[in-house]
């Protein structure tokens, strides 16, 4: 008999019986029994939400942990072993969406897209993506599209439209909108959410 994720019924499943067929660690899921498709599709129902889950949840404990404790990104980067620029980029995802605006069929990539776009912008947009079974990809042309969003990839001449380098010589920047840090961009460097 064949199963598919329809026919297999919802149920809670206590953590217990998932540690009893398999193991966890930060490189490996790995089976400690023979599973049979049931099984199989359960675990793989709790990678996926976890996997889906964990960008909004580490955003929002930084958060609190900045509004609560006044805890620094290179702090939390030392506790989670993620790199401060990710750490800030979760945090201001995350800050961006209440939880109640937050679409569980979208990526947390598609929600970093139009992160910085006015709230209705953002439903908006979000709205059109959901329905429309936009990848992430899709939905930054569809905001290059609709001018919502500038092409920043590279060009290979990098002069300006009129075929002159920048008179200033200053770098892009990317400030935090938490913290106010200021960050500069090298060549081939994205400092932007992915």
């Amino acid at each position: 008999m064949q199963h598919t994720v329809e026919t297999i019924p919802r149920m809670r499943v206590p953590p217990e019986w998932i540690r009893e067929r398999a193991t966890v660690s930060p490189v490996a899921w790995q089976p400690k029994v023979d599973l049979d498709c049931a099984d199989w599709i359960m675990h793989g129902k709790r990678l996926g939400s976890i996997g889906r889950g964990i960008a909004w949840w580490i955003g929002d404990w930084v958060n609190y942990g900045n509004a609560k404790f006044g805890e620094k990104y290179s702090r939390a980067a030392q506790i989670t072993g993620y790199d401060v620029q990710t750490l800030m980029n979760m945090a201001y995802v995350a800050s961006r969406f209440d939880p109640a605006r937050r679409r569980v069929p979208l990526s947390w990539s598609h929600h970093a897209e139009v992160s910085s776009l006015e709230v209705t912008d953002q439903d908006a947009l979000l709205a059109y993506a959901e329905q429309t079974n936009l990848s992430v990809r899709g939905l930054r042309d569809e905001l290059r599209a609709r001018g919502l969003k500038p092409d920043n990839r590279k060009k290979k001449n990098s002069d300006n439209a009129e075929g002159k380098p920048p008179s200033d010589g200053a770098k892009d920047r990317v400030v935090c909108p938490n913290c106010g840090c200021r960050l500069g961009t090298d060549e081939g460097t994205d400092t932007a959410a992915s």
